[in-house]
């Protein structure tokens, strides 16, 4: 079940949000949350809920071993974490592995497939967050497993993120009211998400999907570019609209969760585009892995190091591929020569430090998305190298409906801090409350503009299954 689908929206989420409107106690409104997001996994991936209960047990053991002398503690850790990438190793990396393996001379071993559970990269890493802040501060020790396993079960950010690091929902899942204006602001914000899902993210996806479905001999120019450009805007709003859905529903019951994406695409530089992208991962790694490895605190060559095993991991996370791998290591070695001084964008003008960013985002994103290396060393040729012919511009002017015109001047638009600046105008003027009332018009417009959306569109991607 997804967020941008009929049966969440109007049956789903319907259901549990009356009944969490109902039920009197905060603990009967956590197991009620417990049971719908238990209920809302199962029913896309019914045999996989048996593995996520195994690492809700698993972690809330380990949690509870963190009481113990410091010795005891320690090693508990350690076969936590160690628990937690095989559980994530064997059903994401096990076929991987195998093939990677098997270039090698004299090496032949079976290629296993296993079906890759939806969320698993999620839910794990939440786990691991909450055994790891368990250790440092045994304070954060969940003595009641139901409510470790409402924080690593919650429905709105289990399958798609953000990632909710433990510290900073463990005070919530006991402590927290919901207001009326959290609640609409909540629902103001997964209307925002769920159109830039629908409209601009797939919108854009009609477009990659056509390029990157092409042999890369029928592309040109103008073709490879506008499939790397279709992809660029179709992951910034599939990823920062489910974050925005995901966050709003929180705020519906009360939580408060932290921003994911802060405009990326209006970066100057690499560093700021991971101040920016996917903030919950980029974060989660720094104070999960760079940190612990020794961050910048013991000299340049270990520092590079530490980074470059970061975005090792990082592209690796998000998928079983040398693809991921290549585009975590292209983003952190362009890292690395800021970071040294050997790129200096902050000393080149403004306009060419912001093509400078997007371009390498750009590039960097076509790895993400191509299907092989191969295939992504010939795409970015395509882009640079004429190979243009009357069929390959017919085929490129094919995709440049009104729809997708519109979609992408919005996406180029919206990708900037349009929004933000907008309401911190509206809310100094002597007509705050008019355009409040108006922007919640539009927000009910574009509920009713998606409603129709899903009730005829037969195109909805669920970019997620990859990671």
């Amino acid at each position: 079940m997804v967020f941008s689908s009929p049966v969440f929206l109007f049956v789903f989420l319907t259901a549990v949000y009356i009944l969490y409107r109902i039920i009197p106690t905060m603990t009967a409104k956590n197991v009620l949350l417990l049971v719908f997001s238990i209920a809302f996994y199962a029913y896309g991936e019914p045999k996989a809920v048996v593995l996520m209960i195994i690492s809700i047990i698993m972690n809330y053991l380990f949690g509870l071993a963190m009481k113990k002398e410091n010795k005891a503690r320690k090693a508990a850790l350690a076969a936590a974490v160690a628990a937690n990438l095989v559980m994530l190793g064997i059903f994401k990396y096990a076929g991987f592995s195998a093939e990677t393996l098997n270039m090698l001379p004299f090496v032949k071993l079976t290629v296993p497939h296993i079906a890759l559970p939806i969320g698993i990269s999620f839910y794990t890493f939440q786990a691991m967050s909450y055994v790891i802040d368990s250790y440092k501060d045994p304070h954060y020790i969940q003595k009641n497993p139901y409510k470790l396993a409402l924080y690593i079960t919650f429905f709105p950010q289990l399958i798609a993120g953000p990632i909710v690091k433990y510290y900073d929902i463990a005070d919530q899942i006991d402590n927290r009211k919901g207001s009326p204006e959290q609640t609409a602001q909540g629902i103001r914000r997964f209307i925002t998400g769920l159109s830039k899902k629908l409209f601009i993210a797939n919108t854009m996806a009609l477009a990659a999907d056509y390029v990157y479905g092409l042999d890369t001999a029928e592309l040109s120019v103008p073709l490879a570019w506008l499939g790397a450009v279709s992809y660029l805007f179709q992951i910034y709003f599939d990823f920062s609209g489910y974050s925005d859905m995901a966050i709003g529903l929180g705020a519906m019951f009360g939580f408060k969760f932290r921003e994911n994406f802060n405009y990326p695409y209006i970066s100057q530089s690499m560093q700021e585009f991971w101040r920016r992208w996917h903030i919950s991962v980029s974060t989660w790694f720094k104070e999960y892995l760079y940190i612990p490895l020794g961050g910048n605190r013991k000299g340049r060559v270990r520092t590079a190091l530490n980074k470059l095993a970061v975005f090792f991991c990082t592209g690796l996370w998000h998928g079983a591929s040398l693809n991921f791998i290549v585009w975590g290591l292209i983003n952190g070695g362009f890292m690395m020569l800021e970071s040294y001084g050997i790129l200096k964008p902050a000393k080149w003008l403004r306009p060419f430090r912001h093509v400078y960013a997007v371009a390498v985002t750009i590039l960097a994103f076509v790895f993400f998305r191509a299907d092989d290396l191969p295939t992504a060393c010939r795409f970015i040729g395509h882009m640079f190298v004429p190979a243009g012919s009357s069929a390959k511009t017919a085929m490129f002017l094919s995709q440049l409906s009104p729809m997708y015109l519109l979609m992408l001047a919005a996406a180029v638009v919206f990708s900037a801090p349009v929004i933000p600046a907008l309401a911190k105008k509206t809310q100094s003027s002597k007509r705050a409350g008019v355009c409040e009332v108006c922007s919640y018009a539009v927000t009910a417009v574009l509920f009713l503009l998606c409603a129709v959306t899903l009730s005829s569109a037969s195109y909805n991607p669920f970019i997620y299954f990859r990671f």
